[in-house]
């Protein structure tokens, strides 16, 4: 992400308090600047970094604050800094890999409004939306809601009915997506290329909000969802030219150490073949809970191969938060 003080989105694309029906000035001061730190051992640290930027949305009392959880996970050391300057420690409660949101508890007083949680359900594509950076109205975009389509992630990640928004905002991870009344819709997540009528620019996928209803109570209280966790295989699975290619591999992870290798085509899960990467991930998941055995179908070289992967639980691999 480029630094947050070198820019400033064109005063044309900014919200103005005359032109939307909500109070502008508290939406843009529920959203923090989120800085973590990652130790270097990290699981996640050669993927994603050990220094690690964006932002954080307050939406509880007490300085609760809900993010887009690659940025705290395995977080060592977090810092929240609000449009006013101040900056408050901050303690990683919880991550759900379903969903990919995170919290952060505030450690000390955080003196930022909460962010009223709007539903996802209630925007369409071609509505106009917000997304809102730290920073102010400098840092917040006018936008429109382009599609809600499902999204899948080379991560083993997927979204039924992701939200994706065009212009694109530079710094994605952890904004606000906030609907017409001022309310947050969605999490920032990622910067794609994306399809606007005949012609192709950058925009944002975000997380809706909804997802984040049904799970918040058991994240605040036991830092996991109440689900079971889902069998993972550590296996970065990317679709191209009608193709599921394996682009990678989690070292030590379950794929790898049942002999799969980075360039294997993916055929098939447990007998059925494969059409895309949503359609791999749901009959991954639909064989068991983490640990349960994946008889998966490659391709290596012209020669057909059939592996047996015991899977794990992602979180098993990750360093744990702790509170100091």
């Amino acid at each position: 992400m480029a630094d947050e003080n070198t820019w400033t989105f064109d005063e044309s694309l900014q919200p103005r308090e005359d032109e939307v029906d909500f109070d502008l000035a508290r939406v843009l001061d529920a959203v923090v600047l989120l800085r973590a730190e990652i130790p270097e051992d990290a699981f996640t640290g050669g993927i994603l970094g050990t220094e690690r930027v964006g932002y954080g949305v307050v939406i509880g009392a007490g300085g609760l604050v809900l993010t887009i959880g690659y940025l705290i996970t395995e977080a060592e050391t977090i810092w929240l800094t609000t449009n006013a300057g101040e900056v408050v420690a901050g303690h990683a409660l919880a991550y759900d890999q379903a969903t990919g949101f995170g919290l952060v508890q505030s450690l000390g007083e955080l003196r930022a409004p909460l962010l009223e949680r709007g539903s996802a359900a209630a925007v369409d594509a071609g509505d106009e939306v917000f997304v809102i950076g730290h920073g102010g109205r400098a840092h917040a975009l006018k936008a429109r809601l382009i599609a809600k389509r499902e999204f899948a992630g080379y991560w083993e990640y997927l979204i039924d009915e992701a939200l994706f928004t065009a212009p694109a905002h530079p710094q994605w991870g952890g904004a606000a997506l906030v609907d017409a009344r001022g309310r947050l819709v969605g999490i920032g997540s990622l910067l794609l290329q994306e399809a606007v009528g005949e012609e192709s620019e950058q925009g944002n996928m975000f997380v809706p909000v909804d997802l984040l209803e049904p799970i918040l109570e058991d994240l605040l209280a036991h830092g996991r969802a109440a689900r079971a966790p889902r069998p993972w295989l550590g296996m970065y699975t990317q679709y191209a030219d009608d193709r599921l290619i394996v682009g990678g591999l989690a070292p030590g992870g379950p794929a790898e150490r049942a002999g799969v290798l980075a360039g294997d085509l993916v055929l098939g899960v447990a007998g059925e073949r494969t059409a895309s990467l949503a359609d791999f991930l749901r009959k991954l998941w639909r064989l068991g809970d983490a640990g349960v055995e994946v008889p998966l179908m490659l391709a290596r070289q012209g020669d057909v191969l059939r592996l047996n992967v015991r899977s794990g639980d992602r979180s098993d691999f990750l360093k744990k938060p702790r509170l100091h």
